[in-house]
């Protein structure tokens, strides 16, 4: 692993005019960084950040074999007590400095990375892993991606805390994945990431703005949708090549902040033919979409295994980020026709075909309303459940949306937990209940996967007592393992495995029932 020095860094950070001291050895060689003591390798930089820092968390860093600390100076007295003697940078901007830091201390990995940013308050996790299902078809090595459910770079796959890392991680897995010879990255970049500079000094290759919406506008995120929106469009600050959706909200403004860039910007648009990468003949297929891709050089047929033309939309994105980093083969969007995404629109019908399954991450309006125009169109007049809840102390909005929303396009909602955090697990539950439309049949149930078995008992009822076809609809958690609860991360059963635990039990009794 590349090395560098104590003295190397804090001079590092004051080029940036982050205005650093050193105290101790500046000859001191440093590789890697941590902000988790958890992580802590031998010879890193361990970063003591944030509210809820211990300094225990430093002694612990220690004992793992960390080589100096960054703290404020307002920590540094504290710290003292328990690293007497380690060596230390003290920087007030810690944020700032953690960018920096980790950045060198990992060896600048981004210079041999080609690495492409997706930004957007929808459809992130799609676009990359579509985009990594392209760029894996023209290989020769896998893609490493970095998104909200999970992380692969090429030393292994891991579950993600955040859609984007902090910068010690980042660039952890950035090292990975260079070091495990990987060429290409593709990565979910937030507005939280962009707005508190997790991804500062990062190179993108290409930066893609998918849409923007009115979602993350709260007292803890960002305090007004022109805040939002400023973060995200730094995502173009960071880029060669800029990537823009003629047809989303603020296009005009998105498109101006990309040309200001004065980098090349590739355009897309589900309909908009003016856009370098447009579609036409989009239709629905069995369990996927049909369309046709246009580019500057070529045109082909395709079929993608998802349902919905914003799925489309996100197919056409991938396909002009590919272009702008130079990967423009037709070819390659076979693969489309096996494309997975976790969490992501998973359909699983009953084997009678009476009731259909569906999990999806969706969590905000724009997500919610793609859903269940999606869901109409493929299943029109089925009898829909759905099941979802909120973040608890975030996003406050959503209090708002996602009732006034679900409770218009489903025939029975199940309100119960999406990640409680510090409420009550019943209180988001009770508090969103008062936004849904009036007269809506509904039920609280703060248990996610009681919740789910409610949903399925539901649609079995419905189907005994007035047939037809019912849909079941999961909403918030995708493929999700864990719900945070208070400051912990509670295991629970992923929405798809517990109802395909619940189909193949339908499918049994039913088959037990008729003989077969």
């Amino acid at each position: 692993m590349d090395t560098i020095t104590l003295g190397g860094l804090v001079s590092l950070l004051n080029q940036h005019r982050l205005d650093a001291t050193l105290e101790g050895d500046p000859s001191v060689a440093v590789a890697g960084a941590a902000c988790d003591s958890r992580q802590v390798t031998p010879g890193n930089i361990f970063i003591c950040k944030g509210a809820a820092f211990r300094p225990a968390f430093l002694s612990a860093a220690l004992e793992a074999g960390a080589a100096a600390y960054l703290c404020t100076p307002d920590a540094a007295g504290e710290l003292s007590a328990v690293a007497p003697g380690v060596p230390r940078i003290l920087c007030a901007d810690i944020r700032p400095a953690m960018a920096r830091v980790s950045k060198a201390a990992w060896g600048d990995p981004d210079r041999d990375l080609q690495i492409v940013g997706i930004t957007g308050t929808k459809g992130k996790s799609t676009t990359a892993y579509l985009l990594q299902t392209l760029l894996d078809a023209v290989g020769p090595e896998p893609c490493a991606i970095f998104g909200t459910h999970a992380i692969f770079d090429g030393t292994g796959t891991f579950e993600s805390a955040n859609t984007t890392p902090e910068p010690p991680d980042l660039w952890r897995h950035l090292a990975n994945a260079r070091r495990s010879g990987l060429r290409r990255v593709v990565m979910e970049v937030s507005s939280q990431a962009l707005k508190y500079d997790r991804v500062l000094g990062l190179s993108l290759s290409a930066a893609c703005f998918l849409n923007i919406g009115n979602d993350h506008v709260s007292p803890v995120e960002h305090p007004s949708f022109e805040d939002y929106l400023a973060a995200k469009l730094r995502i173009f600050e960071l880029a060669d090549r800029c990537v823009v959706n003629l047809s989303g909200a603020h296009a005009e403004e998105v498109l101006a902040a990309a040309r200001a860039r004065g980098a090349e910007v590739t355009t897309f648009s589900l309909s908009d033919p003016a856009a370098d990468v447009h579609a036409t003949a989009v239709a629905p297929a069995a369990h996927g979409m049909d369309f046709t891709c246009r580019t500057p050089g070529w045109t082909r047929d395709v079929y993608l295994s998802l349902l919905g033309e914003h799925n489309v939309e996100d197919a056409l994105a991938a396909v002009a980020c590919a272009q702008a980093v130079g990967v423009d083969d037709p070819a390659a969007l076979d693969a489309l026709a096996d494309a997975r995404v976790p969490g992501r629109m998973e359909v699983r019908p009953t084997a009678d075909g009476s009731i259909v399954t569906i999990v999806d991450y969706a969590h905000n309006d724009i997500s919610y309303r793609r859903f269940f125009d999606t869901v109409d169109e493929f299943f029109p007049g089925a009898y829909k459940v759905a099941f979802f809840g909120v973040s608890g102390g975030k996003a406050l909005d959503r209090y708002r949306d996602l009732p006034a929303i679900g409770s218009r396009r489903a025939d029975f909602v199940i309100l119960t937990s999406d990640d409680p955090g510090p409420e009550d697990p019943a209180e988001p539950c009770h508090r969103i209940s008062a936004n849904l439309a009036p007269g809506t049949d509904f039920a609280e149930e703060p248990d996610r996967e009681a919740a789910c078995e409610l949903a399925f008992a539901r649609a079995r009822a419905h189907v005994a007592e007035q047939g037809g076809l019912v849909v079941v609809c999961a909403l918030g958690k995708g493929a999700e393992t864990e719900m945070r609860v208070g400051d912990d991360d509670v295991p629970y059963e992923p929405d798809g495995e517990h109802l395909a635990r619940l189909v193949a039990a339908y499918d049994a009794e039913q088959g037990a029932a008729s003989g077969d």
